[in-house]
């Protein structure tokens, strides 16, 4: 039996371990679908409002029908509400079109025990691969169908990056642009430091905005640092005071190895990890609660 929570929009509790979805779900068939990946700590759902917001943001980029947020603030409360309050939880926000028949959307909400890849690269950080992503930084405006900047379901060739790098040693993937600007990670947003400046590639290059970074830059520009968007070369990530794949469930994971090459360790380590810990507990202070 699983140890894991799924609630419905229709707000009924289900059993994790019974079947959900159609065959011919579009989700399964097509990978038709958007979602989002929070945080439960302490009995609550940390950073509701900025996930909800991109979940809205990526259901608009592909025309899917979204459920009044309402409905899934009252899901998040029942599905928290159901996971306790006495250790971590990964939920998933998961909105699809649904059946290829017909019908109305699929949408639920799920929590899950925390991977231990996860509390593995909080602890001892990530070695990475710089992997080329095969398009250009400008893709995004020129072809605004690819979805660029969208947190689909469509994740096969992320999946597939992050197995290629496990073949070679390496624990995660650093994307690179087809002019060699560092994108993101498949999972996560890219941040470096340069004594007190906080760097990340901006969105218009078609990445992710990243919920987690966003309130690091929000707290760490109360902190004294300076918080820019910025092209970055992989040379950059070499030549920083620091590396680290920022994400809603992994947190701060610090970059120790970059291609084989190991990296001093930061300066900044400690501070940086107490900044995410902050950020994530206090942003979207109005999220739902148990």
């Amino acid at each position: 039996m699983s140890d894991a929570v799924l609630v419905t929009l229709d707000h009924e509790v289900r059993d994790a371990d019974a079947p959900l979805l159609y065959a011919d779900d579009l989700a399964v068939v097509r990978g038709d679908g958007v979602f989002e990946t929070l945080l439960v700590r302490g009995g609550r759902a940390l950073k509701v409002e900025p996930h909800l917001s991109r979940l809205v943001m990526s259901a608009r980029a592909l025309a899917l029908p979204m459920q009044g947020l309402d409905e899934w603030r009252l899901a998040i409360d029942l599905a928290v509400e159901q996971w306790g309050s006495e250790r971590e939880g990964a939920m998933r926000l998961v909105l699809t079109r649904g059946r290829e028949s017909g019908g109305d959307p699929t949408a639920f909400v799920t929590i899950g025990a925390v991977a231990g890849r996860i509390l593995d690269a909080r602890r001892d950080g990530v070695s990475v691969l710089t992997l080329a992503r095969g398009y250009s930084v400008d893709l995004s405006a020129s072809a605004p169908w690819q979805l660029l900047g969208s947190k689909t379901l469509s994740y096969a060739t992320n999946m597939a990056a992050l197995r290629y790098a496990a073949t070679l040693g390496a624990d995660d993937v650093i994307f690179v642009s087809s002019e060699g600007n560092v994108l993101e990670g498949p999972r996560s947003t890219v941040v470096i430091a340069r004594d007190k400046t906080l760097l990340t590639p901006p969105p218009e290059h078609g990445i992710l905005p990243g919920t987690t970074q966003q309130a690091l830059y929000e707290v760490a520009t109360g902190r004294g640092f300076r918080c820019e968007y910025a092209a970055l070369r992989p040379a950059d990530l070499i030549t920083a005071e620091g590396v680290w794949m920022i994400s809603s469930v992994t947190m701060a994971a610090r970059v120790r190895k970059i291609d084989g090459l190991v990296l001093p360790e930061p300066p900044l380590a400690d501070e940086i990890v107490k900044l995410v810990d902050l950020a994530v507990e206090t942003a979207g202070s109005e999220s739902a609660e148990a």
